[in-house]
């Protein structure tokens, strides 16, 4: 049973359960477009009742094309009595008689006070990739289809099929840190300031840091905070790893670095052209995690991957590029302003191992920030 509802980029979990028209209906095969998915209990609910009354008379609005709504009935009667009306394409409902989708979703929780079960309706708006967009409580029920077709009217057009360029196999995944969040970092980035970022190299067999204004410009700074830790590292689990997991059939279980970069504009802070895993030290990174903070408030700052073309990408703030980390990839100058980046690397238990092994040829900074700052002139 999960305790809560879904949040902001939470993956909605996949199911398949019964429909009037189809007795088992995959649900993750309704992604590309909006969905709206409404835990109303039963139509002999008050509430649910008027809730289901406005949809039926909004039923224009959901055509399958963009977006489309399911109701979850948990009650027998309403299958039986026939209280629902269905418009396919566009309105459809889940029976969930053994409440299993309703315990998965959080429409069930324990009252913490009496220790009983409890129902809470309630409708979630997911995006194509079927990730959380919003959850609305039916704490208002006279208002709740409005606020449900306003936020429909909000989002972004879905856009028209077109044939794909050639581009690197990377991913944009929004919403993963909430405007809130990203604001927080970057205040405390703001409070403490950044040290000069290196890089790692191969040196006598040994993985030594090195800094090099031409090839990087960069001051990072390491969260202390072990709340803040916990915090960034929950939204990566619940609302990245799933993301990764499905497109790379990869499972990722550890997170290197807490930390948050600046690159500067007045600098023309950079990275160069490099991968992140070709040194002993670091061999054991899988994926790079790019996400920015406060995307619009600067300018340049890209993403590029040279070896698949001159695409420049660039996720909303508080989402991230993320890519294997064996891919060319490059930071492109910022021009004005300040680009504010959380940069974790994945991995998971076997590269730990191999992390553990390659400590070893781990080795001290092979130069420094002032005798970096003296060769750039």
């Amino acid at each position: 049973m999960r305790k809560r509802l879904l949040t902001l980029g939470e993956p909605a979990p996949w199911f398949s359960a019964p429909t009037a028209a189809n007795a088992n209906f995959h649900f993750d095969t309704v992604a590309g477009r909006y969905v709206v998915l409404s835990f109303f209990e039963s139509a002999a609910r008050p509430d649910s009742r008027r809730i289901l009354d406005e949809l039926w008379q909004a039923r224009e609005r959901f055509t399958d094309d963009v977006v489309t709504f399911f109701g979850v009935s948990n009650d027998p009667l309403d299958q039986q009595q026939a209280r629902l009306q269905e418009q396919i394409p566009g309105l459809r409902f889940f029976w969930d008689f053994d409440r299993k989708l309703a315990s998965e979703y959080g429409a069930l929780q324990l009252d913490p006070n009496t220790g009983l079960q409890k129902f809470v309706a309630h409708t979630v708006v997911l995006d194509p990739r079927l990730r959380t967009l919003t959850t609305i409580p039916f704490d208002n029920p006279a208002t709740h289809v409005a606020r449900l077709l306003q936020l429909i009217d909000s989002l972004p057009p879905l856009g028209q099929p077109h044939v794909a360029e050639s581009q690197a196999p990377v991913m944009i995944v929004p919403r993963i840190f909430e405007p809130a969040f990203c604001r927080k970092l970057i205040a405390m980035y703001e409070q403490h300031g950044g040290t000069e970022s290196g890089f790692m190299r191969e040196k006598d067999g040994k993985t030594v840091g090195m800094y090099d204004y031409g090839h990087k410009r960069r001051q990072d700074f390491e969260i202390p905070d072990e709340d803040i830790r916990k915090a960034c590292m929950i939204r990566i689990h619940d609302r990245l790893v799933p993301e990764i997991e499905k497109a790379y059939q990869y499972k990722a279980t550890r997170m290197e670095r807490y930390i948050v970069a600046c690159y500067d504009g007045t600098q023309g802070a950079h990275f160069r052209a490099h991968r992140d895993n070709t040194t002993k030290g670091t061999a054991h990174r899988k994926f790079a995690v790019s996400l920015v903070l406060n995307t619009g408030e600067f300018d340049g700052g890209f993403v590029w991957f040279p070896e698949f073309g001159r695409q420049l990408f660039a996720p909303p703030a508080g989402g991230a590029v993320v890519f294997s980390c064996s891919l060319l990839h490059e930071a492109t100058p910022v021009t004005s302003g300040k680009r504010y980046v959380f940069l974790p690397f994945l991995y998971d238990d076997a590269a730990a191992r191999l992390r553990d092994e390659n400590l070893r040829f781990v080795a001290g900074d092979a130069n420094t920030p002032e005798q970096a700052k003296q060769a750039a002139g």
